[in-house]
């Protein structure tokens, strides 16, 4: 019929590809996460592997937060735009879209802190960017729980064994699973039946930003919420709570565990929201409120609080960085060639969306109704610069990828110059 012509086709990528690892490598005996262990052997050269590049290598002691102090402390307020920073950042857009907005943040060590920014204030959908927001939930749900041993937290995300079930339905995006036994690594989407700690499914829905893992760690840190120290439950226990649970209460309690921990650290719901479950069958259990956005100034807060130790406390933040550093194949903003000697803390996301167009032929990341591409990185180069940068852009019929590669170069040789 000539009226289904018109129906609009939706593609709500959230997540980007399975390609993007994260996590020291030598972090398997302290996480449990099975393929760190591969990572670790590929750097030992027992499995013959590519290795990380040089900047991906660090060790779990060489990672630290970079605000831990006096200048951390400035940042209660954020600063005035540097004039000079701020005309090298305008000079990079006339040619590009006007979507385009970020905030940038040099908090090198020995120099003051500069700070540009362009729309900061403008809100996005930021696809799978939101998972910072899961990552302080569950992190701030565990504080809860044992709040004066991390170690204790550790080894609970360690041993707490979860099965995907119906919260892993659905996400075309795969996830590693390694068997340590036989050095033989698998990629696949998770099903139902797929059973990893509760470490690992952070991993992935970080590392490989998978919706599956994301929707099975935010109903984790729900259960946490609403069972305290009867935490963990049976099956039994687990399936009897939803069932029993009104869906209104359910909706409270999961935009509480994920939305409190962002306004603890001073991000308004404008600047920073998670509103619904990563997958079709989480969305059902679970009731989403108000929907997601995120503008470039809250992302920029989300970061500066982290290194400050203030996503619920030193310890959590610096676990958070750690899943967020980039160890594997690099991606947009990341894999600028300009970055391969740097440290990279990063996190990308996506949503693109179609509807029917003469002349137009939808693609992945080429959406004509929405196109947003996000960045969210921390960037620690070897002469010692360190900056921030939040990047958001909705450029519609074009996959913004290689802009945000572009954008990575140049921005680094602003921060870099001397």
């Amino acid at each position: 019929m000539k009226t289904l012509k018109i129906i609009i086709i939706a593609f709500l990528v959230i997540a980007f590809q399975s390609e993007s690892m994260a996590y020291p490598y030598d972090g398997y005996k302290t996480t449990g996460i099975r393929r760190l262990l591969r990572l670790q052997l590929i750097m030992e050269g027992v499995i013959t592997d590519k290795k990380p590049v040089a900047g991906a290598q660090k060790k779990l002691n060489d990672i630290h937060l970079n605000l831990m102090n006096s200048k951390g402390d400035s940042l209660s307020i954020f600063p005035k735009a540097d004039p000079d920073l701020q005309k090298s950042i305008n000079a990079l857009f006339p040619n590009l879209d006007e979507s385009y907005s970020l905030c940038l943040m040099d908090i090198t060590p020995g120099r003051k802190i500069r700070y540009a920014n362009r729309q900061e204030k403008r809100g996005f959908m930021p696809g799978s960017v939101a998972k910072l927001a899961v990552a302080a939930g569950l992190f701030n749900e565990l504080q809860k729980l044992y709040p004066n041993s991390f170690e204790k937290r550790q080894a609970l995300l360690k041993s707490r064994m979860v099965r995907a079930g119906k919260w892993g339905n659905y996400d075309e995006h795969t996830v590693p699973f390694f068997n340590p036994k036989t050095n033989k690594l698998t990629k696949k989407v998770v099903t139902e039946n797929d059973t990893c700690s509760l470490y690992e499914w952070v991993d992935h829905m970080i590392s490989v930003s998978n919706n599956a893992a994301a929707s099975i760690v935010w109903k984790e840190a729900i259960l946490m919420h609403a069972m305290g120290a009867q935490y963990p439950p049976s099956a039994e226990q687990e399936a009897a709570f939803f069932k029993n649970t009104s869906k209104t209460e359910l909706k409270e309690i999961a935009m509480h565990v994920v939305n409190d921990p962002l306004r603890n650290i001073g991000i308004t719901k404008e600047e920073f929201k998670l509103g619904s479950m990563f997958t079709r069958e989480a969305k059902a259990m679970v009731p989403g409120e108000g929907g997601t956005s995120a503008s470039p100034l809250g992302l920029m807060k989300y970061l500066v609080a982290m290194e400050r130790g203030q996503i619920v406390d030193p310890a959590s933040s610096i676990e958070i960085k750690r899943l967020m550093y980039a160890t594997d194949k690099r991606i947009r903003y990341a894999a600028a060639t300009s970055l391969i000697n740097a440290a990279v803390y990063f996190k990308s996301g996506s949503l693109y969306k179609c509807k029917e167009e003469e002349g137009f032929v939808c693609g992945k990341y080429k959406g004509n109704v929405d196109n947003y591409m996000n960045s969210v990185v921390i960037v620690e180069q070897s002469d010692g610069t360190i900056y921030m940068v939040t990047l958001m852009s909705n450029v519609l019929r074009k996959n913004s990828a290689n802009d945000h590669f572009a954008l990575a170069t140049k921005i680094d040789k602003i921060m870099t110059k001397k």
